[in-house]
């Protein structure tokens, strides 16, 4: 239905990307570019980084060690609604990006420039395989909830960003570093956004098609889409069932091949869909997937909060509790939370989080046949600005539908 209002209605581009956007006050932007902002935000990225190290270093490796907590709930899960609320902060909460200045500063380098400028050819490949690296950990490694794992898994995400922004800069935490470029995206959704320096305030959908296109976009969006749909497909009894039993093939190879192959058929059946009927050939064919990938980003947003909801709500209470005992000692109190009680408020509703995952699932579709559907009557030819986009309705149906029956799979 969406698809038809747009095919009759939307006949051409109205989004207008970084063109797009009410300047406010200029007082907004110097409180926002203040030194003391910026370096309260960095500040903080660097204590939650020590607690957890401390925690991570000196702690028992238990469940109740909050590491685990505060990289797979806060960081993975909780940085998305941040991200949508306020923008692109995580460059200046994460602490390898001050590290990485600090540096800079005290060798008086420049932190734009490093040792030779970062290949184009690259684009956002090593982001793309950097968050297949923790989506393998976090769901298919089997010790992926040890302290040790997470501890070993951040170390040397850790020296391949200290190592890769000492060579190219700083400008390869912009392409290279997955929690960077992911939440990034995110914030493309936001309604915050720059214009000639100055902070504005803009429609999401025109800040999501001011994304920066480049190589592997389709990718790393492919990676979270693909990810999300195979944590669902293997919580599934289905899939349990035919793991648990003994014999056949490792679980862990099986569970590998599994998560790449839904990583490719996101990335295939939009490829494919996104050439087909375009009429266009040579080069300015193949650009379709990378220039259409921007639109899966409210898709992946929408799987988010459909499917970690839940867990960053009430498990994400319990590591509060966690964080106020980092060696799990069972004496301390340091943040004054350990007497706090976890509210299962979404549990003992599961209609009500049944009809989140729905209203998540559909309205991150519809933003992305929007947005879809606004770059494609912009970049193909007239006679096939409707047609070309059939294929493409027809695997944003099999998203939604698969998504849907993922979610709710048994």
């Amino acid at each position: 239905m969406s698809f038809v209002v747009l095919a009759f209605s939307w006949r051409s581009s109205r989004l207008r990307g970084r063109a797009a956007g009410r300047a406010l006050p200029g007082w907004v932007t110097t409180a926002v570019d203040s030194g003391l902002l910026r370096g309260t935000v960095r500040a903080a990225g660097l204590v939650v980084t020590a607690w957890t190290a401390w925690a991570a270093l000196a702690g028992p490796d238990s469940p109740a060690n909050p590491t685990l907590g505060v990289l797979y709930i806060y960081l993975w899960v909780g940085m998305v609604p941040l991200s949508l609320l306020v923008g692109n902060i995580w460059p200046l909460l994460s602490p390898l990006r001050t590290l990485h200045l600090g540096l800079t500063r005290l060798l008086g380098t420049s932190t734009g420039n490093g040792i030779r400028p970062y290949p184009r050819w690259l684009g956002y490949w090593p982001a793309a395989f950097g968050l297949l690296a923790f989506v393998w950990t976090e769901l298919v490694y089997p010790e992926a909830d040890l302290v040790s794992t997470v501890v070993s898994w951040y170390l040397l995400y850790a020296a391949v960003m200290l190592v890769g922004s000492a060579v190219f800069g700083a400008g390869w935490f912009e392409r290279a570093d997955p929690f960077e470029v992911w939440f990034g995206l995110v914030a493309r959704l936001a309604v915050w956004g720059r214009r000639d320096g100055r902070v504005v305030v803009r429609n999401p959908l025109d800040n999501l098609d001011s994304t920066p296109l480049d190589r592997g976009l389709l990718a790393v969006v492919s990676v979270l889409l693909g990810s999300t749909a195979y944590d669902s497909f293997s919580a599934s009894t289905w899939w349990i069932a035919r793991t648990a039993a003994p014999g056949g093939v490792d679980p862990t190879l099986l569970g590998t091949l599994v998560l790449v192959g839904f990583v490719v058929l996101v990335a295939g059946t939009f490829g494919a869909a996104s050439m087909w009927g375009s009429r266009l050939t040579g080069p300015a064919r193949w650009a379709l997937p990378g220039l259409l990938a921007h639109s899966l980003v409210p898709i992946g947003v929408g799987y988010v909060g459909a499917h970690y909801l839940t867990l960053l709500l009430e498990s994400g209470q319990r590591y509060l509790v966690y964080l106020s005992d980092p060696l799990v000692t069972g004496r301390h109190d340091y943040l004054g939370t350990m007497d706090w009680e976890t509210s299962f408020f979404l549990s003992v509703r599961p209609g009500l989080v049944a009809v989140l995952k729905v209203a998540f699932v559909l309205g991150g579709h519809l933003l992305a046949v929007v947005a879809a559907h606004d770059r494609a009557v912009r970049v193909l030819p007239a006679a096939a600005a409707v047609t070309g986009q059939l294929a493409m309705l027809v695997v944003m149906l099999g998203y939604t539908v698969g998504g849907l029956l993922l979610l709710f799979s048994v």
